[in-house]
């Protein structure tokens, strides 16, 4: 079976990363929307895409679109998604699901009704640095993890700029930016779920207002506790991911990234060893799977449920940066 997609968004991440990962699982990137129909046609020269057009309806009554990708700014997302799922359309959404719990439990529950997959697109969990990190704890290697640290301090560079630093209601300001992914990722790692957070924020200028750093912990169950740093303000920093039990250690470096790079050592009582990973994209991973999912052979490697608890979470250190105090995580799943 041929998955053929539609985009809603003529975004920059589709360009570089999704429409390639959609040729190269099988799927046909078939057509694309835009509002400025101007650049939905030049966007649709430029990557390929047979069709263009500009409104959502458009699209997803298309009968030669089996499934959408949303990529627009995070407040039109419920609609599109809805919107989607009831026209009989699978659904790919960038995260954040939404803008808050309602409009994402909506959405799942739209696809639910019409019987299609809803997946929210956290590649973050495809990259094979952080299956290895994942089957390493699973096994025992280091023990009972007991505490995290996740450093995603990146620079945010202009042509991606925009409405991240700008608009605050479409979700501008690094937390629901980057920290979601931190915490989608620290749920595949650890396999728990986070029930509560602080954190303090900074807006060191980069937007208008929004912030564009934000440091503070989660605590997870069994008490594990995760420290994040996150920004859109450090040029010259690298990211990484570690988590630190009774028996060992585990070291990412640079793995908090689009691209399948960086490495994982072990580091226990027997010395240091590298864990073994692969160059995987980690998209072709995302699509290979929601491939799947649609054919009835699987899941999504990030579900709706997923997108849910990193909103949740992402909405908590929200929360928790203007209050000042600990709040806890709150799904309604």
């Amino acid at each position: 079976m041929t998955v053929r997609w539609g985009l809603i968004g003529a975004s920059t991440i589709a360009r570089e990363w999704v429409i390639d990962a959609i040729r190269a699982t099988g799927g046909e990137a078939v057509s694309v929307m835009s509002s400025s129909s101007e650049r939905a046609r030049s966007y649709a020269a430029q990557n390929g895409i047979p069709k263009h057009v500009s409104d959502v309806a458009t699209l997803v009554n298309d009968p030669e679109v089996d499934a959408v990708y949303i990529s627009t700014t995070n407040e039109l997302h419920r609609d599109q998604a809805i919107a989607a799922a009831r026209a009989g359309k699978h659904v790919l959404c960038e995260k954040p699901l939404a803008m808050s719990l309602q409009d994402a439990h909506a959405m799942a529950k739209a696809a639910k009704d019409a019987a299609v997959v809803l997946a929210t697109n956290h590649h973050l969990r495809n990259a094979s640095t952080h299956v290895a990190m994942r089957d390493a704890i699973a096994a025992g290697k280091i023990g009972k993890p007991l505490a995290a640290r996740v450093f995603h301090a990146v620079y945010l560079p202009a042509h991606l700029q925009g409405w991240r630093l700008d608009k605050p209601e479409a979700g501008a300001g690094v937390i629901l930016d980057i920290t979601v992914h931190d915490a989608d990722t620290l749920r595949f790692v650890l396999g728990r779920d986070p029930v509560e957070v602080v954190a303090f924020s900074q807006a060191a200028g980069m937007g208008k207002g929004v912030e564009d750093g934000v440091m503070g912990v989660m605590r997870f169950e069994d008490g594990i506790l995760a420290q994040f740093h996150d920004a859109f303000t450090t040029r010259y920093a690298e990211t990484g991911f570690e988590v630190h039990g009774t028996e060992g250690s585990l070291v990412g470096r640079n793995v908090m990234t689009q691209r399948p790079d960086g490495t994982v050592t072990l580091r226990n009582a027997d010395g240091e060893q590298q864990l073994p990973t692969n160059a995987r994209n980690l998209y072709e991973i995302a699509l290979t799977s929601f491939h799947a999912a649609v054919a009835g052979k699987g899941h999504p490697s990030a579900t709706a449920e997923d997108g849910i608890w990193s909103l949740a979470t992402g909405l908590a250190v929200v929360k928790a940066a203007k209050s000042g105090s600990a709040v806890k995580i709150e799904t309604g799943l």
